[in-house]
């Protein structure tokens, strides 16, 4: 039986093999400057401001320890790119959180 097509077009993106522009490409890019950027459809951010995400728990909470992880969970959570440290935090936020649902109080 044959799929209806939804006409959705999927493209992934490999950045470290980036699509190659073609040379009428490449010179009308290096001729353009910041004026000719079109920024119509991007929404205004006049009167905003920006935060940085954080952790909900402030950093003189935190205390520095020597903690032996296994070689794998370490690899999984640096694959995830920067502040994997707030990451590993998280999950262990998440398992207390838990446990003391569960009545355990430790």
């Amino acid at each position: 039986m044959r799929s209806k097509s939804t006409g959705i077009v999927r493209y992934t993106l490999d950045p470290a093999n980036p699509p190659r522009l073609t040379p009428k490409q490449e010179a009308r890019l290096l001729k353009m400057t910041d004026a000719d950027i079109d920024y119509s459809d991007i929404p205004s951010q006049a009167g905003k401001q920006w935060t940085r995400p954080g952790a909900l728990i402030p950093a003189e909470n935190k205390q520095q320890i020597t903690l032996r992880l296994d070689a794998d969970v370490l690899s999984f959570f640096k694959k995830t790119g920067r502040r994997y440290q707030s990451r590993i935090n998280a999950a262990l936020r998440e398992y207390v959180n838990a446990q003391k649902s569960a009545g355990y109080e430790g």
